[in-house]
């Protein structure tokens, strides 16, 4: 390109460019002043400034510059979602039960009515209603935690990793804490055990290897500078073959001979014993303390099926320790969480989680249901001229926890020209749907959709499919 036809094109766009509307001549528009009325005049501003922004650098790159109107077309038509919340309701049609991505586990009838009386209002979060005191936020999930689990005493924090990383700082800030090469371990998120230690001030080391380590290797790495062993649950993955690991029972021993303190974490945190649902065992919070950890930690929104929420139980003067710690203030939770967790183990308290809680709904589903649920929403399509139909698959848990593990499930298989088209408009309708696609089909498992969300489900689809 010669210098003359650079020159030519530059004043090209030049001049292009002084035909932009400015953001006061959109303003004027008739339709636009309508939308200041609604919508109040900074956002209509600020939308207007980007559309005629977004014009600009069209204009830039050699296109023409488009009408007034255009313009208006454009700032009316972001208009429509620019005032309304991204954070969206989904149906999960996919089978993975705790679904990271789309918010892990759904909460509970209960749970929901309580986290919705706690922000209607005020409540006594900190009040002690018998003497018209100041009282704890803690008090509220403590003794639940206390009668479920068989600890001491417990608290909430904001998530799992914040719960690691106050029990590190409060207990072990400065000195060393020892730990399986095998158990140093990546979760989703780039969370990682290490990092999280090292935020905390301690002394990271690592003993044995990645696929075996004995007690000896702690025994010898223990000296006066240690605080305590720290012990993981592999909760997202398997270590198979030639491979060892010393018990959480062990580590309490080498602990007990030492004068060490041990934490445990237990990652998602079950309080019912999956080998009940078909599923390999996962140790549950009620087995650890019992084996004598001195603190437990673990996820409230995995298997326990409640908001998200770090939950620490073990000896009351460990969890004291915690509570009055300034770290402990910056990763507390808010009324309505408290009121979510509290409801939420109040199921397991009356023995109805697998009645209330969805995750354990779920997971408790038998698969002559899930495929009766999957012919029925087959017969209702069948109509639309699109093959449907029922096949056998496999639901997951999901969520970090029980790797590997499945539950036999039914299908809605739908073979049509373009499953990820079908996938997209499903993706953006309202409400939106999530499934999955698997050998060219377009696949939807009953297990993970919510028995209220069924028609609202099958009036997606409907309209997807007839587009």
């Amino acid at each position: 390109m010669n210098r003359a036809t650079t020159l030519t094109i530059g004043s090209r766009v030049h001049e292009e460019l002084r035909k932009l509307p400015s953001v006061e001549s959109v303003l004027q528009n008739t339709e636009i002043q309508r939308s200041i009325e609604a919508k109040g005049r900074p956002l209509v501003v600020d939308t207007i400034r980007h559309v005629v922004e977004q014009a600009r650098l069209e204009i830039e790159t050699g296109l023409p510059c488009p009408a007034l109107e255009t313009l208006v077309e454009r700032a009316l038509a972001e208009l429509e979602t620019r005032d309304r919340p991204d954070l969206l309701s989904v149906i999960n049609g996919t089978g993975v039960i705790i679904h990271t991505n789309l918010g892990r586990a759904p909460l509970s009838q209960d749970s929901r009515t309580a986290m919705d009386l706690a922000a209607r209002g005020y409540s006594n979060l900190e009040y002690d209603l018998a003497d018209g005191s100041r009282a704890s936020r803690h008090l509220h999930a403590e003794d639940l935690l206390r009668r479920i689990t068989g600890a001491g005493a417990g608290m909430l924090v904001n998530n799992n990793a914040g719960a690691i990383l106050l029990a590190l700082t409060a207990l072990a800030r400065g000195k060393e804490v020892v730990i399986s090469r095998g158990q140093l371990v990546e979760i989703g998120g780039g969370f990682r055990i290490p990092e999280v230690m090292a935020q905390s001030g301690v002394r990271l080391v690592e003993v044995g290897t990645t696929n075996r380590t004995h007690t000896r290797d702690y025994e010898s790495a223990v000296d006066e500078e240690t605080a305590l062993l720290m012990h993981v649950h592999h909760s997202n993955f398997r270590v198979l073959g030639f491979t060892q690991q010393v018990s959480l029972i062990e580590l309490v021993d080498v602990a007990a001979q030492h004068g060490l303190l041990v934490v445990e974490d237990l990652g998602s945190g079950s309080l019912l014993d999956t080998s009940s649902f078909g599923l390999s065992h996962e140790p549950t919070v009620q087995e650890a303390i019992a084996q004598g950890a001195d603190l437990v930690c673990f996820s409230g929104d995995k298997l326990l099926g409640g908001p998200q929420a770090g939950i620490i139980v073990g000896r009351t003067d460990l969890v004291t320790c915690l509570k009055r710690h300034p770290l402990a203030r910056a990763l507390r939770v808010d009324k309505t969480t408290i009121a979510g967790v509290q409801a939420t183990l109040l199921h397991y308290l009356r023995d109805e989680a697998t009645d209330k809680v969805p995750v354990w709904q779920m997971i408790s589903l038998g698969v002559e249901e899930v495929l009766a649920r999957a012919t029925s929403w087959a017969d209702r399509l069948s109509g639309l001229g699109v093959e449907a139909e029922v096949i056998p698959g496999l639901s997951t848990v999901g969520g970090g926890s029980l790797p590997g593990e499945t539950l036999p499930t039914g299908l809605l298989a739908l073979r049509v020209p373009s499953p990820d088209d079908l996938a997209h408009r499903l993706r953006t309708g309202e409400p939106a749907v999530v499934g999955r696609i698997e050998g060219g089909q377009f696949m939807l498992d009953p297990r993970t959709v919510l028995p209220w969300e069924e028609q609202d489900l099958l009036s997606a689809l409907e309209q997807a499919l007839q587009s």
